[in-house]
């Protein structure tokens, strides 16, 4: 359930504890060659409302009124939040084999020796701050793991082959819209895309405040190098 709390958070103090880079996240994980996967459930919930600020996350249903005791979707600070507190919880381990976004947990070691005790110890964690994942999305004990549109591996870093299918079969631009969707999408994977800083001037030049929309050759040539 999410709610509108548009108008909350217009007048909401912002939360700035940083979210990380997925750049940084994916460089810790060099040299590791076993992973597990943990997706917290309901993460979100586990962090309590004031009780002051209770009565501010009031909603109506046809079921009746009701207020969030805990931490709610929808709240401009929610994500940075739960992150500070995930990192409060996994500060022995983050930097060392834990990776953390969010709710999502990933494990890495560079032996299955080290991934029994890796695990054990996470898990430990997980139970004693009363975290509870989600059964049915969880992976354990993987050779390749799938992180945010990445393959990681012993090999290395790749782009996930899906997402590369979509660049491909990525149509025309026909709008400004379409065309940040597609900046966004490339300059995701910009670490893979040697000269990246140099491809995108024509599209870039687009999305500019007052300038009109006109699709060039130019735009053609970066938009094709691009892909």
């Amino acid at each position: 359930m999410c709610i509108d709390y548009r108008e909350v958070n217009k007048v909401t103090v912002k939360n700035k504890y940083p979210l990380p880079r997925i750049d940084d996240l994916l460089d810790q994980l060099q040299g590791a060659s076993v992973f597990s996967k943990i997706d917290l459930r309901s993460g979100l919930h586990h962090l309590k409302i004031r009780k002051k600020d209770i009565p501010k996350m009031d909603f109506w249903t046809r079921y009746g009124h009701y207020e969030f005791l805990m931490m709610s979707f929808g709240l401009t600070s929610a994500p940075a939040a739960f992150m500070d507190m995930m990192n409060r919880v996994f500060t022995p381990y983050s930097d060392n084999f834990v990776v953390l976004f969010i709710n999502d947990i990933l494990i890495y070691s560079k032996s299955e020796e080290d991934h029994k005790q890796h695990l054990c110890l996470a898990l430990d964690k997980l139970k004693e701050q009363r975290l509870y994942a989600k059964f049915n999305r969880h992976e354990f004990w993987l050779k390749e793991v799938r992180f945010f549109g990445h393959v990681v591996s012993s090999q290395g870093v790749s782009v996930d082959p899906s997402k590369v299918e979509a660049v491909v079969n990525w149509k025309h631009p026909t709008n400004l819209h379409e065309v940040r969707s597609f900046l966004g999408l490339g300059g995701y994977y910009r670490r893979f895309v040697e000269g990246f800083s140099k491809l995108p001037g024509p599209l870039t030049a687009q999305t500019k405040k007052n300038t009109k929309y006109i699709w060039t050759e130019k735009c053609e040539q970066s938009f094709v190098e691009l892909k």
